[in-house]
C-alpha cells in the first residue's frame, strides 16, 4: 500500500518558519512510523532529521508528535495510525526548542530534571550520592517505586504538558516524577527529604500542575506523573508545608467541607488568598458576580442534613492516618 506521509521540516540554516512536505512511501505490513522515516531519509530524502537509537522503546529517542499525540515512533503502528486518522501527520515535540526537523532540542528537559537533585541526598554533604552515610543502601523489600522507575526520560509527557506549554519555567511531568521517586525512598533522610519538599513547593514547582491529565495519556511507560505530582502534594502537607496558595486551596477545601457539609463558593477565595488584601480586592467583582447569581449560600441558612456522618468520615480519616 502506498501511503503519503506529512512532515515538517525546519533548517534554521535555510528556513525561517516551519513548513509541511509531503513524502509517497510503499509501506509493509507491520511497518512502525520510524520504519517508514528511515526509509524515506535513506531513499526519498536524505536531508531529512530524526533521532533513534534502540528501535525497541527503551531509549526514548524516537519521541514525536504523531497525528496529534505525543508517541514513540519506533511503536507507532503505520496501519493502526491511518485506520484512526486517515493519514500520517509527523511533527517534532512541541515545547521544545527544535534543531533541525524532528530533531528538538532536550537541553531544557535536562536542566529541569537536574534542578530536582536526581539522586539520594544527605542534608549536610546534598551533592552526595550514596545517602546519608557515605555507603550503598538496601531498599526494604517492601518498597514500591510506584512505576517511576520505569521513565525512559522521552519528553513527551513535557511535550504534552498544557502547564509547562504557558509555562515554560515549570518543572514539568518528568523531573517531579523523578523528584517523588526520592522523596518517597526511605533511606534519605527526612530533613532532607524536608529540604526537597521546601524547594519543590515554590513557583513553577509541584503546585503548578492543573491535573490535566494529558501526561499520563501520553506516556508510553505507564509511570503516570500526575499521580506522583499528586504523592508529591500529599507529603508536602505531611510535612506542614501550607503556607503555598496550592496548599491553601486543598485544605481550605477539606475545612470547608468538614465544618459546613459542603463546599462554601463564597469563602473558598478567602481560604486561598488568605490576608492578602490586594488580592481580596481584585476577587471583589468576582464575589458580587457570584451573590447575584445565588453562588453565596446565606449565613443564615439550614444546616446541610446528614453533617454529622459527613463530620464522621473526617474523623475517622483522621484515626486511620495516625495509624498509618
Amino acid at each position: 500500500m502506498r501511503l503519503s506521509f506529512t512532515i515538517q521540516r525546519f533548517n534554521p540554516e535555510t528556513d525561517h518558519h516551519p513548513h509541511q512536505e509531503d513524502y509517497r512511501l510503499d509501506i509493509g505490513r507491520g511497518m512502525t512510523v520510524l520504519e517508514a522515516l528511515i526509509r524515506i531519509k535513506n531513499e526519498l530524502d536524505g536531508s531529512l532529521s530524526l533521532r533513534y537509537s534502540c528501535r525497541s522503546a527503551i531509549c526514548g529517542s524516537c519521541a514525536m508528535h504523531i497525528n496529534g499525540t505525543e508517541k514513540l515512533a519506533c511503536r507507532t503502528s503505520i496501519r493502526k495510525e491511518f485506520e484512526r486518522h486517515g493519514r500520517i501527520s509527523i511533527d517534532p515535540l512541541p515545547n521544545l526548542p527544535i534543531i533541525k526537523d524532528l530533531v528538538v532540542d532536550m537541553s531544557p528537559f535536562w536542566d529541569k530534571i537536574r534542578a530536582v537533585t536526581p539522586w539520594l541526598t544527605s542534608i549536610t554533604h546534598p551533592t552526595r550520592r550514596y545517602g546519608s552515610f557515605g555507603q550503598l543502601q538496601l531498599l526494604p523489600e517492601t518498597y514500591q517505586f510506584h512505576n517511576v522507575d520505569a521513565c525512559i526520560m522521552c519528553g513527551a509527557c513535557v511535550a504534552a504538558c498544557t502547564s509547562h506549554e504557558v509555562s515554560p519555567d515549570f518543572l514539568g511531568p518528568a523531573a517531579l516524577a523523578k523528584a517523588e521517586r526520592f522523596v518517597a525512598d526511605p533511606r534519605e533522610p527526612a530533613a532532607a527529604k524536608q529540604a526537597r519538599l521546601t524547594a519543590l513547593q515554590e513557583a513553577h514547582g509541584i503546585w503548578d500542575c492543573t491535573r490535566c491529565n494529558m501526561c499520563v495519556q501520553v506516556c508510553p511507560k505507564d509511570v503516570q506523573p500526575m499521580e506522583a505530582i499528586i504523592r508529591l502534594r500529599r507529603s508536602a502537607l505531611q510535612h506542614g508545608l501550607t503556607s503555598t496558595e496550592g496548599a491553601r486551596h486543598i485544605t481550605g477545601f477539606v475545612d470547608l467541607v468538614r465544618h459546613e457539609g459542603r463546599l462554601n463558593e463564597a469563602l473558598m477565595p478567602l481560604k486561598v488568598i488568605g490576608v492578602d488584601i490586594r488580592r481580596l480586592l481584585s476577587v471583589m467583582p468576582l464575589g458580587i458576580r457570584m451573590w447575584l447569581k445565588g453562588k453565596v449560600p446565606s449565613p443564615f441558612g439550614h444546616t446541610v442534613p446528614g453533617i454529622e456522618q459527613i463530620r464522621a468520615i473526617f474523623s475517622a480519616a483522621r484515626r486511620l492516618a495516625r495509624r498509618v
